[in-house]
């Protein structure tokens, strides 16, 4: 995985100036630009598209400094007018071309990455492989701002919201594994961008025959493997730790890829004020 994204990088700097067609790069690598992008976005800890666009402005602002007319940098850093290259420099720079030009700077400069592996892995990791064929998750979903860490209040209180005897309800519809009552997260961006959308599921999973209960909202689960990750401690700082070394540990180690699908939290058991809790991360997966 380390080699892939240093190609990955390096084909990010050969088109600088130009789209860098992904899908077709993921595929020479062996790999999926679902995979490429979520790993990127873990260990980078920021999106593959706002690298781009930061390295695209770091190149960019020698070339205003050095007094090359305005359409050809917008041009050469992708963009097809000055007022939008204008707009995305004084994003990243935090000051227009003009204002760099006469002054030399601020300059907000993005050095080109380099992954490098080393040596972790000290606490090992409960983790399990399973199979599962064709499976619906049934419950009651909304749209809710990611947050990498902390808890997210969307979630909060979208769970907050429902009566105690729907909760009561949805524990009796399960019917298959992942048991128990879930936090479903589907939709995500593929950059998994702080404070993009997603969808949240708070329900339950059932066979894929089963009909959807009235009231409820539903996910069409397809057949395929799960990575199953076990952690116990503190909530949910001990399962945001674990999400993490998925990305820095484990999928690195390990024949395996993520593909797209829901990721799935159960709660298997947990504390009355839920400071603490032993859980269950299922990720879809597919042999790399």
């Amino acid at each position: 995985m380390i080699a892939e994204l240093n190609r990955l990088v390096d084909e990010i700097e050969a088109h600088l100036s130009d789209d860098l067609d992904l899908g077709a790069l993921a595929r020479r690598l062996g790999s999926t630009e679902y995979h490429l992008r979520r790993m990127f976005s873990s260990l980078a800890d920021m999106p593959l598209s706002e690298y781009v666009r930061r390295r695209r402005m770091t190149v960019a602002a020698a070339d205003v400094i050095g007094g090359d007319r305005l359409l050809d940098v917008a041009v050469r850093a992708g963009y097809g007018s000055t007022e939008a290259f204008g707009r995305a420099f004084r994003a990243v720079h935090g000051a227009t071309p003009a204002e760099v030009r006469r002054d030399g700077g601020p300059l907000r400069t993005q050095p080109q990455l380099r992954f490098r592996l080393t040596v972790e892995g000290n606490t090992s990791m409960d983790t399990r492989i399973t199979d599962r064929p064709v499976f619906r998750l049934v419950g009651h979903a909304a749209r809710v701002p990611l947050i990498h860490e902390g808890p997210n209040p969307h979630i909060q209180a979208h769970i907050a919201s429902l009566p105690s005897e729907e909760h009561a309800r949805l524990t009796a519809l399960s019917g298959t594994e992942p048991a128990g009552l879930l936090q479903v997260s589907a939709d995500v961006d593929p950059d998994y961008t702080e404070g993009s959308e997603l969808t949240y599921l708070h329900g339950v999973a059932v066979d894929g025959a089963t009909a959807t209960p009235d009231g409820l909202d539903a996910i069409d689960v397809p057949a395929g493997a799960w990575a199953v990750f076990r952690t116990s401690g503190p909530y949910p700082a001990a399962l945001q730790s674990t999400w993490a070394a998925t990305a820095t540990e484990w999928f690195p180690s390990n024949p395996w890829r993520l593909r797209p699908g829901p990721s799935i939290v159960a709660v298997l058991d947990r504390a009355d004020d839920f400071s603490t809790a032993t859980t269950e991360l299922w990720l879809p997966v597919e042999r790399a």
